[in-house]
């Protein structure tokens, strides 16, 4: 197994939208697209592999280094840092967004709850917008599409991410959902961590999937002006409007895990891939 093919098989293991999605792009730039979601995986997951803070910032610096050539001998024996060197040579990007993107993640790593929507949004912005950004730069080179496009949708992906895992956040005592909007709300954080429903913060997870809407909608508006060739990159996002809706049905349970079933996403990629106005629909 190569090292691309590496990429690919933890990919469809942990990250099976974006692995599918793939699918739909040319051949010639699948092994890009894999290399780079497979480093992503690589980051958002540290927290669950080293459990402690700690081992953590470890983990994350030593990707730090590898982006900035410094480990080149260890990274050229992990097939997803080999992998990922050789995507941003051969389309000539810089590392930079990808720093921003570790650098981000350590909020992952503790258990301080997000405090704003403004600094939810930047956490979305740096943590996605970069993989979507290098996904159409990979599927146009040189044609990367308008800022908000990229913006948007990955702060829309963000929201809906975090909404679908809000239980699993809870039981470890990680809040993603903003403390401005918990106490716009009076929503307790103890009564969170206990998963305790209540209307309370049924209304507060409904202002979440309104601004995620909001971006979904801004998103939307630049779609006519995006070259089609770099619609494969955004066809995960086409899950975020069937998951808010899904949580919007009577007997919606907040702390279980809301995921559409595996072929209904399948089936929903599809969809989106035939007839891309359905990417971003709310």
């Amino acid at each position: 197994m190569n090292n691309f093919e590496h990429c690919a098989a933890l990919l469809r293991e942990a990250d099976r939208d974006r692995y599918l999605a793939t699918l739909f792009a040319p051949a010639a730039q699948r092994d890009a697209l894999f290399a780079l979601y497979a480093f992503n995986v690589e980051i958002a997951r540290v927290r669950d592999l080293a459990r402690e803070p700690l081992p953590g910032e470890i983990r994350l610096q030593w990707w730090r280094e590898v982006l900035s050539g410094e480990r080149d001998g260890e990274s050229a024996a992990h097939p997803v840092a080999a992998a990922l060197h050789e995507t941003l040579a051969r389309y000539g990007f810089v590392a930079t967004p990808l720093l921003e993107l570790i650098d981000e993640r350590i909020f992952d790593l503790y258990d301080e709850p997000m405090a704003t929507v403004g600094d939810l949004e930047l956490y979305g912005i740096r943590t996605q917008s970069p993989v979507f950004a290098m996904a159409a730069g990979i599927l146009k080179p040189g044609g990367m599409p308008p800022e908000l496009f990229t913006l948007d949708a990955g702060m829309a992906y963000t929201i809906a991410g975090i909404l679908r895992s809000f239980g699993r956040h809870a039981s470890r005592r990680q809040l993603y959902v903003p403390l401005e909007i918990l106490e716009r709300h009076q929503v307790s954080r103890e009564d969170i961590f206990a998963a305790q429903g209540s209307e309370r913060l049924l209304a507060a997870l409904a202002e979440m999937r309104g601004i995620a809407r909001r971006h979904l909608a801004a998103a939307q508006v630049k779609l006519e002006s995006a070259p089609p060739e770099i619609l494969p990159a955004f066809l995960p996002i086409a899950l975020v409007g069937p998951q808010l809706r899904r949580m919007e049905r009577a007997g919606y349970q907040p702390f279980a895990l809301n995921q559409i079933s595996p072929w209904r996403r399948q089936w929903l990629l599809w969809r989106a891939a035939r007839d891309p106005s359905r990417i971003f629909q709310a």
